[in-house]
């Protein structure tokens, strides 16, 4: 894993400054401090800078990106890893194909030429995202993996492309606007983004499973969107009425084995992040089956017993002989670590679980590691969320009888009491755009939407009056394909929104790359293997969801593996506790509160009005407030703090003068 940047010039005989391409990659050097390299293409206005995490390949000369092809007509800058890349080494190379690294980034640079960028990229396996500039065709190419496991940011200034694997990369170029959008503060308050967009202005996400194709004609740019792959489910009038429960558990147990052992491959060891969940207790139970030796596991404890998971984590490490090392968490200190935790993620956050994670991947790093294998992505393949049995119920399961509907609204009334406010609702939403998409409105984004109605009300009045009238679900309806959900089975459905708005915007944003890589840590999710994902799209929905059971398939897969408590217990959503639930974490809470929230802070950043802030605190702690609206709030108050300091780290400060003395200070000049 490691950090890339680059820039093309509309005009090709601009030249490119070498020095700003080093200072891009410096101000990410926590993604790749092991070395830095940069490139540029001669009388082309192109240039790539790359900071390395080595992880394979470990000869830092021989391996230094970005790589330029031997015929020096390809430029690549890669983030990430590619799975089986031996497999297709050999098989180039039987081909004709000279490597000069053991790196499995080369394998672009022999790929593309033979096979054309649509038919290298089904070859593609993991997560990954990269800039390829091909000369012969004018054209810069950016790619990032299918579930946007690792960030690619890209904008237009300056008369050219920047971009870069961090925002702080792409505002490290003295061209480029730092401000806020007014509809992306909006969602930044409101917790769900609209995919492909950010906070800020004009900057922008490549999708994933997306590649964006920029080609020079005639002094223009011309720009194209071009998707790659998808989460494509069976169409419902497709689906097997009958079908063997044994060949999807098999298949199941086969496939999340070979993911997870290709991730076992490294030139450095390789650890594993042990929750209390059935998803990372089978990753940990299939590496120690893989591995001779002991595995190393690390597991984050809270001081709260209602979300501290440490008991079950302990079991599962010993069943399996692992190595663990259990960090406690106290309440209080994750605020205390808020500021430099929103530096990394460049987006708010609802819950502090993302400064939990921040503090373990420091953990994991002093202890010697670089590479965890992880367990996201399984409750979005085999349907683990809340959100996914209540729109089962509602709207999958029309044939229930009056007891059967009655036990399922027992049982979701009664259960996840714990996240009332923050991943359920506490009031039933229905958002017109959604529901014409989609055919409802998913439970996953609800407590968003509710959490939405306050927004305005805490903006600047500027910024108030640019969202007049400002549908959020609308412009996140509009950004689902619509094919990939016609037709399809309501779980299909709702595990499709899922995937692309809170797994891309939030697990895999503040609850993994840019919390881990701030620490230098390279996290793989084997679930996210996109072999498993078409996989698991053909599994008929009552076999991830089984009567009131989440997960079936996954459990009966790993029932061998798994301790009786943890086969048999009921999902359990990993969260650090909320700010109102602890006196030490509310005080801590309020503390940054007074420095981030204050009049004058208020006034200074202009994007909040002070009178709107103050009301909320008002409400959050009104006698009559319940409960699960304190939740909601909670939220809604970590996002008020977020983009206060979002606007202290990106906005307020001299950016580009940032980058140049890290980039002194580190020693990387041209």
């Amino acid at each position: 894993m490691c950090g890339i940047a680059g820039i093309f010039h509309r005009e090709q005989d601009r030249p490119v400054d070498p020095q700003l391409l080093v200072n891009m990659a410096a101000i990410q050097y926590h993604r790749g401090p092991d070395g830095f390299g940069y490139k540029t293409v001669a009388d082309r206005g192109v240039g790539f800078s790359h900071a390395r995490l080595s992880i394979i390949d470990l000869n830092e000369n021989r391996a230094r990106q970005p790589f330029m092809s031997a015929d020096n007509n390809l430029l690549l800058a890669h983030n990430g890893e590619f799975y089986d890349y031996k497999r297709l080494r050999a098989d180039l190379t039987s081909r004709g194909a000279r490597f000069q690294t053991k790196s499995d980034s080369e394998l672009i640079l022999h790929l593309y030429p033979r096979l054309g960028l649509e038919g290298m990229l089904p070859h593609l396996r993991g997560e990954f995202a990269f800039a390829l500039y091909d000369k012969p065709r004018d054209r810069l190419i950016l790619v990032r993996d299918r579930f946007g496991i690792k960030p690619l940011y890209w904008t237009q200034a300056d008369d050219a492309i920047v971009f870069g694997s961090e925002l702080k990369v792409i505002f490290a170029h003295p061209g480029v606007k730092r401000s806020f959008n007014p509809q992306g503060l909006y969602h930044q308050l409101m917790q769900t983004i609209v995919p492909g967009t950010t906070a800020f202005d004009g900057i922008h996400q490549i999708k994933p499973g997306h590649c964006l194709i920029i080609e020079r004609k005639h002094g223009q740019f011309h720009i194209r969107d071009e998707k790659y792959w998808d989460m494509d489910f069976p169409l419902a009038s497709e689906r097997p009425e009958q079908y063997v429960e044994a060949e999807y558990i098999e298949g199941v147990r086969e496939k999340l084995m070979h993911a997870v052992q290709l991730r076992l491959e490294a030139d450095v060891p390789v650890a594993c992040y042990l929750s209390g969940g059935i998803d990372s207790c089978s990753i940990l139970g299939l590496s120690a089956a893989s591995q001779q030796s002991a595995v190393k596991a690390f597991t984050i404890g809270f001081d709260d017993a209602d979300y501290d998971e440490t008991a079950i984590a302990k079991e599962m490490a010993q069943a399996t002989q692992a190595d663990q090392d259990i960090m406690m968490l106290q309440a209080d200190h994750l605020y205390d670590n808020f500021v430099e935790t929103l530096w990394h993620t460049e987006r708010t956050i609802y819950n502090t679980l993302g400064v939990a994670k921040f503090l373990m991947s420091k953990h994991v790093n002093a202890a010697g590691y670089k590479v965890v294998v992880t367990g996201e992505g399984s409750d979005e393949l085999f349907a683990g969320y809340p959100a996914f049995r209540r729109d089962m119920f509602l709207h999958g399961l029309d044939s229930l009888s009056a007891a059967e509907r009655a036990s399922w609204e027992q049982m979701l009334a009664e259960n996840n009491k714990l996240f009332k406010g923050a991943m359920l609702a506490e009031d039933e939403i229905d958002d017109p755009a959604l529901t014409q998409r989609v055919g409802f409105t998913p439970s996953c984004l609800q407590p968003w939407l509710a959490s939405a109605r306050h927004a305005p009300g805490l903006m600047h009045a500027e910024m108030r009056a640019a969202v007049a009238g400002y549908q959020p679900g609308q412009a996140i309806a509009a950004q689902l394909d619509a094919d990939m959900l016609r037709d399809r089975h309501p779980l299909d459905r709702a595990q499709y929104v899922w995937i692309k708005t809170m797994l891309e915007g939030q697990i895999l944003t503040w609850g993994g790359d840019r919390v881990d890589m701030a620490n230098s840590m390279e996290a793989r999710p084997a679930f996210l293997d996109h072999h498993l994902a078409e996989y698991a799209c053909t599994i008929p929905p009552s076999m991830r969801i089984k009567g009131r059971t989440e997960k079936y398939v996954l459990r009966e897969a790993m029932k061998g593996l798994l301790p009786t408590v943890l086969y048999e217990r009921e999902k359990f959503a990993f969260m650090a506790p909320p700010a109102h639930t602890d006196p030490k974490k509310w005080a801590a809470l309020k503390a940054l509160a007074d420095q981030y929230l204050s009049p004058g802070a208020i006034a200074e950043a202009g994007l909040l009005d002070a009178s709107g802030v103050k009301a909320l605190f008002a409400l959050h702690e009104a006698q009559d407030t319940t409960p699960s609206t304190q939740v909601q709030l909670d939220a809604v108050i970590n996002h008020m703090l977020g983009v206060q300091i979002l606007h202290a780290h990106f906005v307020a400060p001299d950016v580009p003068a940032q980058a140049q003395a890290r980039a002194q200070a580190l020693g990387w000049a041209v």
